[in-house]
């Protein structure tokens, strides 16, 4: 009989067998797939991803490598790749190291040979259940083993994830940049943060400084900001909610500093106004999500990766639908009808694009310049 180096276990009990690559071993999490066509180094980097094992529908994986540029953190927290073809060879002039090579030295397992499709069907059934992959070169899986593993691994709902991807340390590095005394400045409370949302804000020259999602109101105000930022993040919104609701809820009722969130800070900024968050089936993974603005008509087709999101249902009065998803309808937006406040699910700073949606960062910095001018005003 034929032994397969890799391996995929659900936990509805089906198994199947494939081909390994990366870093032997196994990886455990939340089975997604992801639809886009391109931006897999960036997609794999993304903190979000924190314990989600990843099914690429595209099968073309691999072929430009990848680099040191597209990194959207340091140390990629996906804990599994599947791709239904072998991953190619790279052939793109800003190649730095294969695929593979790149997957190993982040710790990363994957695995090939499965029928996306089927799997992906799989997983709209059963709703991103839990699994486990195992790449082993001999093709010796201990398959008690790896179902205890998986049967002891607790999910991710009612779970922060976030304590698992703080960037502070290395987002300081390179939030230093001369820029004048009286540049208005961003806090960006970090649960998760894409590098590239940085770049975003730093792309209007402004000051940017990143903070622990654990910081206080006391400690948000002494460094007198002019706007806040919640970045995406990974885990259950809910269990995040359990040490951020209290400050936001300070934020929003004392102040009126602009705030603006991102995938898991627009589920915060939500519990925190008082909304409520749900577990969806499977999720929105990919970068070509048709999203409706419900105020002006325009659809923008959006870079996604989470895997709860806000009931529309429990809005309270002051806050107001801004965009939905063309796919189920979900809520992908809202705005607070009184402040400068307004957060939504998807990601604008995309990476990979599409672009349409980096207007919001314009929109934010806009509402930093008028509250800046506005104390300047207060004091003179």
């Amino acid at each position: 009989m034929k032994k397969f180096s890799g391996l995929l276990l659900l936990e509805d009990g089906t198994a199947w067998d494939a081909i390994g690559f990366g870093k032997e071993g196994f990886g455990i999490g939340e089975l997604c797939f992801n639809t886009s066509m391109t931006g897999y180094q960036e997609i794999i980097s993304d903190p979000s991803y924190a314990e989600q094992i990843i099914t690429f529908t595209f099968p073309h994986i691999g072929n430009v490598g990848t680099n040191s540029d597209d990194n959207e953190s340091r140390n990629p927290m996906a804990t599994g790749i599947i791709t239904r073809a072998k991953p190619t060879e790279p052939s793109n002039w800003r190649n730095e190291l294969s695929f593979d090579l790149w997957l190993g030295r982040n710790n990363i397992t994957g695995i090939y040979g499965i029928d996306t499709r089927a799997l992906t069907r799989r997983i709209r059934e059963l709703g991103a259940p839990k699994a486990i992959i195992h790449f082993n070169k001999n093709g010796d899986h201990n398959v008690k083993f790896l179902r205890q593993e998986l049967a002891n691994w607790p999910g991710i709902q009612g779970r922060d994830l976030t304590s698992k991807v703080n960037l502070i340390n290395e987002l300081k590095k390179k939030n230093k940049k001369n820029l004048s005394n009286n540049s208005a400045k961003v806090l960006v409370f970090d649960f998760g943060t894409k590098l590239n949302i940085m770049n975003s804000l730093k792309n209007h020259k402004i000051e940017v400084q990143t903070i622990s999602g654990h910081s206080t109101f006391d400690e948000i105000m002494a460094s007198k900001p002019h706007g806040i930022l919640l970045s995406n993040g990974p885990g259950d919104p809910a269990a995040t909610n359990k040490f951020t609701n209290k400050v936001l809820k300070k934020l929003v009722r004392d102040t009126s500093i602009p705030i603006f969130g991102i995938c898991l800070g627009h589920q915060l900024l939500g519990l925190a106004l008082g909304a409520k968050t749900e577990k969806m089936n499977h999720g929105h993974h990919g970068a070509n999500h048709p999203v409706l603005d419900l105020r002006t008509g325009r659809v923008e087709i959006t870079s996604m990766n989470h895997g709860f999101a806000i009931n529309t249902e429990s809005l309270p009065q002051n806050i107001f639908e801004s965009h939905v998803s063309l796919f189920d309808g979900s809520n992908c937006g809202i705005e607070h009808k009184d402040k400068d406040i307004f957060s939504v699910q998807y990601h604008p700073e995309a990476s990979p694009g599409p672009h349409d949606s980096l207007y919001l960062f314009s929109k934010f910095v806009k509402m930093v310049m008028k509250y800046k001018n506005n104390e300047r005003k207060k004091i003179s």
